[in-house]
Order: C-alpha cells, then structure tokens, then sequence
C-alpha cells in the first residue's frame, strides 16, 4: 500500500489521539510513536497523562521521546518503520516558539522547521499519522505569546493540511475525514499593495 500522510486535528478529549493510535493499528508493519511531551517537567498532571498514553499503546510499537530536534532525531529511524504516529505538533511548535518570543521572524522560522519535518516524510516510505491540537476555537489568549502560538499553530496546520492526503477532524469521540467529504481549501489571501491599510471598504 502506497504511503500516505494523515493529519488528525481536534480539541482536548476529542479523541483525536485515541484516533490517532486506532489509524497506526490498521497499518501492517513496524510502528514508531513519536512522543513531544516532556517527561521530566515535574507536573504531576503532565506525567499522569503521559503514564495514560503509554498504557493505551501496543507493547509491540517502539518509542522515541523528542522535544524540539524532530528532524535530526527521526531522520536515522524512521526508514525501519511503515507507520509513524506523530503525537503531537501542539507541544513541539510550542517548544520551537518560546526562544523565539519577540522575534518577528517567528513564524516563518517554524514554518521552515514542519517543511523539513515534511521532507523527511517525503523521503521515505513509511505512513505517516500526525496529530495536533486545535487551539483557535476558544477564547482569544489574553498573553502576546499565547496569541502568537495560536497563530503560528494555525498557520502550521495549514500547511500540514495542504499536503495531508487525509484531514481527520475529531469533536466528542467521532472523527470527520474532511478531505473525503469534499471540503474546499481555502486559498491564501491576497493584497493589494497600492491600497492603503486605512482605506475604506467600499
């Protein structure tokens, strides 16, 4: 079976990586999860949620925990695998972010980061299975960086999205695969440098 690129998108508990571990249980093969969370940070949630994750995966799947060096980590490994379960986007953009604070050239520096990310993809055979949190459906970020992050974190999932060949978007423990059901991509905006910002809509 041809590779592909699987992109699941959801809130908290929306199931998304209990979907996630469901699509790498399909694929045949070895699997390779791909851990974002950071196990020594000493919050006792964030450990507990970890312990969870853990349990739900089969004993059979390898795993490897990366904070921020996603490419340099995975590039030697994946090749031996035919599934890759990326959980999760939201805590590595997040952690290529924070140095970045103040920097106007923040999200373009990310924005380079996931294309490399995707041409790892790209150079191998193995499925992909990427999971992400939606941020942007809550209340505005009341911090200049949590706006930020929900910014970059959108801008991230586009991209993603453009080259999924599925968009899975999962709300109360269903999944929608958006692509299948004909949604439109909505194309990029584009300006008019002769307009003033000021100008009036007519």
């Amino acid at each position: 079976m041809a590779k592909q690129l699987l992109l699941v998108l959801g809130g908290t508990r929306s199931g998304k990586s209990s979907f996630g571990l469901h699509l790498a249980k399909q694929g045949a093969g070895r699997v390779l999860y791909v851990a974002t969370a950071d196990t020594d940070d000493g919050d006792p949630e964030m450990e507990r949620r970890i312990a969870d994750h853990r349990r739900s995966r089969p004993r059979a799947w390898d795993t490897v925990e990366v904070t921020t060096d996603l490419v340099s980590t995975l590039a030697p490994m994946v090749g031996r695998y035919e599934t890759v379960l990326l959980d999760g986007l939201t805590l590595w953009v997040s952690r290529l972010l924070l140095p970045l604070e103040g920097s106007p050239n923040a999200e373009r520096d990310i924005l380079v980061a996931v294309h490399g990310l995707l041409g790892l993809y790209e150079s191998g055979d193995a499925t992909w299975i990427v999971v992400s949190d939606e941020v942007g459906l809550g209340v505005v970020p009341i911090t200049p960086l949590g706006r930020m992050f929900r910014d970059v974190l959108g801008r991230v999932h586009q991209v993603m999205a453009a080259r999924a060949d599925e968009l899975y978007y999962t709300v109360a423990g269903y999944a929608l695969p958006m692509k299948a059901l004909g949604a439109q991509r909505i194309p990029a905006p584009t300006y008019d440098e002769s307009t003033p910002c000021n100008a009036e809509a007519p």
